[in-house]
């Protein structure tokens, strides 16, 4: 079981998680917060699942996560404190977040996939899913999913990617309540760099992308292109380079070939 009296203490932010909602099982975090009949109105909210019924990744792909063993959670975030300019990175900053905690707690090596998957080993060990409701031309609340293979070593399923865990990788139980406020107080300090200087929040995501510069396949509703990962915009859309042309890239899937 998760132990919230020890994630608490290891916890040290202002905002990001402090409201802490704690669900043995539910359908899905992302669609509890984005649910508004829920009344989860607190700027930072976290809702943490043991297991989820109707876990979701990019594209409606299923996520599946082994009961108490990973960390599968959501935050709230509303309001022009983090949802003011730039809040299209805040993409980078979840997947920055989770990388640095990794690295920090356990010395392993991790790398980014564009948009927003941690690798170890060229092996996934999480995903990230945002979501968002709008009013008029303004964000109204945005939703940070986050699934993360903590202490499973058994997956079922195909996979884009082969997956692993932070139990591989160091052959050894880890954590979670550790883990998870490391994640938080990190997210928080990003956020900052989201409003305050996002070219040194890109310049941080991008020294952790092994994929630029490499010739790589982005697969969409439309089709395949092939080209090289020549760089992100300040947008943090990916720039492929198609013989002479650069074409930006929105959003689909990216693999090296």
């Amino acid at each position: 079981m998760f132990e919230i009296e020890n994630f608490d203490l290891k916890l040290n932010t202002d905002i990001i998680g402090r409201n802490f909602i704690y669900c043995d099982e539910i359908d899905s975090t992302n669609t509890y917060l984005m649910d508004k009949n829920n009344k989860v109105n607190i700027n930072g909210s976290l809702v943490l699942a043991e297991r989820q019924i109707k876990g979701r990744g990019r594209k409606d792909r299923v996520w599946y996560s082994a009961k108490d063993l990973n960390l599968n959670f959501s935050i709230l975030l509303i309001g022009k404190e983090f949802l003011g300019k730039n809040f299209n990175l805040i993409n980078f900053a979840s997947s920055l977040a989770v990388a640095q905690s990794i690295e920090n707690l356990f010395q392993l090596n991790t790398s980014l996939k564009w948009p927003n998957d941690v690798l170890i080993n060229r092996k996934k060990v999480s995903g990230i899913l945002l979501e968002a409701s709008s009013q008029g031309n303004n964000i109204e609340r945005m939703v940070v999913g986050i699934g993360l293979n903590v202490n499973q070593t058994m997956f079922q399923g195909t996979f884009n990617l082969p997956p692993t865990s932070l139990k591989i990788e160091l052959n050894e139980n880890v954590d979670r309540e550790r883990l998870l406020a490391e994640i938080l107080n990190n997210f928080e300090e990003l956020l900052s760099l989201v409003q305050n200087n996002p070219e040194a929040l890109m310049k941080e995501w991008k020294s952790k992308c092994r994929m630029i510069g490499e010739r790589i396949e982005v697969s969409d509703d439309k089709g395949k292109k092939y080209g090289i990962f020549d760089d992100l915009d300040e947008n943090g859309f990916l720039l492929l380079k198609i013989k002479d042309k650069i074409e930006k890239i929105h959003y689909g899937d990216v693999s090296i070939q």
